[in-house]
């Protein structure tokens, strides 16, 4: 279930008494920054170029030339998967882990397999009801926002079952989806919704669509779940919101003991601020012995998420 290189041209700078001037350009293997300061004898470039992009600077006359250079493409599926070398995944357990830098854009993913979604499939319920509302040109009902409080803030079943059968079901929710760019995820059979199954960076892509400007959901619908995911009962405080400043979280997680097994899914979804930056985090995961021992894994699992964009 769960990441960006150039040819090189030739910019000209205006003769400037010192003045100081910035070029900032797009190519194809990233960004370009260029800083130049014309000066009677020197011109100075900041840059975190690779050696082998050496930047070309002449002065003469408080003139520069400046061939621009490079910034290194940081691989941050890389990054990811080393950073999840130090978390520890017991026996038989498995964990996939997406995660999106709000400010930059980038994300990366660990592990591409499918895991049962538990009750994090409620907030895509309450997406796929929110679109039906949507193009019935219609606001929710009482009773569908007390079920929608009930199903997110405290993770009510019944409440949930109830917003299942409104939507239709595992057909309603895959509509829903399909408009949602969600490409790997299957709702449960009946009414056996936690059982949907789903990738990581599906739900980086359903967050997205709660959490970004450019969503089918409207601004109105996008502010109600995100109210919702923010007020999340005290006793269900866990999950990617220990990567979070303080109360800076907004989550949804997901707990289940499989009766075939014994062994718990355990996953969490949400936007977190950590260290002054936003984050979208997705972790799914299952095979756990306890669900204290998921809950520990799915929190280092996003630590190690976030730790990929620290330093920058």
């Amino acid at each position: 279930m769960e990441s960006s290189r150039a040819r090189r041209h030739r910019v000209p700078l205006l003769h400037l008494a010192l003045a100081s001037v910035v070029v900032v350009g797009g190519t194809a293997a990233g960004t370009v920054y260029v800083q130049a300061q014309a000066h009677p004898r020197e011109a100075a470039v900041s840059s975190s170029a690779t050696p082998s992009a050496t930047p070309s600077v002449v002065a003469a006359s408080g003139e520069a030339s400046v061939e621009p250079v490079t910034r290194p493409t940081v691989d941050r599926a890389a990054l990811l998967a080393d950073a999840m070398e130090s978390v520890s995944v017991p026996d038989g357990a498995e964990v996939s882990v997406a995660v999106l830098d709000m400010d930059s854009g980038e994300s990366a993913t660990y592990g591409d397999g499918s895991f049962d979604t538990a009750s994090i499939v409620k907030v895509d319920i309450l997406a796929a009801l929110l679109l039906q509302a949507q193009d019935a040109g219609r606001g929710l009902t009482a009773a569908e926002k007390s079920y929608a409080t009930a199903m997110i803030e405290n993770s009510d079943n019944a409440s949930t079952s109830a917003l299942w059968e409104t939507i239709g079901r595992a057909e309603g929710l895959a509509a829903a989806n399909e408009r949602l760019g969600l490409t790997a995820t299957e709702g449960g059979e009946g009414m056996l919704w936690g059982l949907t199954q789903t990738t990581a960076a599906d739900q980086l892509t359903l967050l997205q669509q709660v959490f970004d400007d450019e969503s089918e959901l409207s601004e109105a619908s996008r502010a109600y779940v995100r109210g919702l995911m923010g007020r999340i009962a005290v006793d269900q405080r866990w999950g990617v919101s220990a990567v979070a400043d303080g109360s800076e979280w907004a989550l949804k997680n997901g707990w289940l003991p499989r009766s075939t097994t014994g062994l718990w899914d355990i996953n969490s979804i949400g936007r977190v601020t950590a260290d002054g930056r936003e984050y979208l985090v997705a972790v799914l995961s299952d095979g756990h012995t306890t669900k204290a021992a998921g809950v520990a894994l799915v929190e280092a699992a996003a630590r190690a998420a976030v730790s990929v964009f620290a330093g920058d």
